[in-house]
């Protein structure tokens, strides 16, 4: 049966994506990693998701996750993997994902069977994903899947949005778009993260932002007041129409019936989640 338009994307944005995120504004992953002498928060993230790829450089970060400044990037990593060895960051997250999972969504939904069939389901969309051109999916791909289900459920979820990131980034490049381009387009839209969040998680500096913006006023994506123009809003959706396409084999995998029942489920679980605080109140939106 063919996917309804849209809905291999509803799923990863509504329940896959947000599943995988809590773990970055958790007060267990700060604790699992100051244990290990990691305290500060920009070292925390840079090492938790690139951990998977072993000891990289500051280079390989940049071009993996795209949208960070470099110096930002090179002021933590690689002095991050002195202090502990990738292997002790992959086990400090995945101990940070355990007690966040619990902590958020409560002993009962965690065993219930609800949440292990959403973990099947993910786990065997996860099957369709391929590793060629596509170094953050490949590099957590090789990792062990979990045994517990809430935890092979974030794994699961992990892979799956690695893997969409992943053509994200060869989409950009065809749109035309630069990291900081992509981050104020994405704003824009309402749905990106705001500027103090960039600021503090991506390093841009403001004057970044603002050339950036200027760029795209230039370019016809954004109005005088910083708004999408008709052409921005054609343009981030021919974004996401290509990442949809170079993410569409797990889900195709899964199958219509298994895309929405996973949807379904894991929306469930995030709005549980989202209820408990799982994210900060001012992180989405242009202010």
């Amino acid at each position: 049966m063919t996917l309804p338009p849209l809905a291999a994307r509803h799923c990863w944005h509504g329940a896959i994506n947000p599943l995988h995120s809590t773990v970055y504004f958790s007060p267990d992953t700060a604790k699992e990693f100051a244990a290990l002498g990691i305290t500060d928060p920009v070292a925390v993230n840079l090492a938790s998701r690139s951990a998977a790829m072993g000891a990289v450089t500051a280079g390989t970060v940049a071009a993996t996750f795209y949208n960070y400044a470099h110096q930002h990037i090179a002021a933590h990593v690689p002095a991050v993997w002195d202090t502990a060895t990738p292997a002790q960051v992959l086990a400090a997250r995945l101990r940070a994902a355990d007690a966040t999972l619990r902590r958020l969504l409560g002993a009962e939904t965690i065993a219930s069977p609800e949440l292990a069939e959403a973990a099947d389901l993910a786990i065997r969309a996860a099957e369709g994903c391929t590793r060629h051109a596509r170094p953050l999916y490949a590099a957590h791909a090789d990792l062990p899947v979990p045994e517990t289900p809430h935890l092979r459920l974030w794994h699961a979820a992990t892979l799956l949005r690695e893997h969409r990131g992943d053509g994200h980034l060869a989409a950009l490049l065809v749109a035309g778009l630069d990291p900081v381009e992509a981050l104020v387009s994405h704003t824009a839209t309402g749905k990106g993260m705001t500027p103090k969040w960039t600021r503090a998680t991506r390093g841009w500096r403001t004057s970044d932002l603002e050339d950036a913006a200027e760029r795209l006023r230039r370019r016809g994506v954004l109005d005088a007041e910083g708004a999408l123009t008709e052409e921005g809003v054609a343009l981030r959706e021919r974004l996401e129409t290509e990442t949809d396409r170079l993410d569409s084999a797990p889900y195709e995998h899964l199958g219509a019936a298994g895309v929405a029942r996973l949807a379904e489920l894991g929306g469930a679980l995030v709005v549980k989640a989202v209820t408990a605080g799982a994210f900060p109140a001012d992180l989405r939106g242009r202010a």
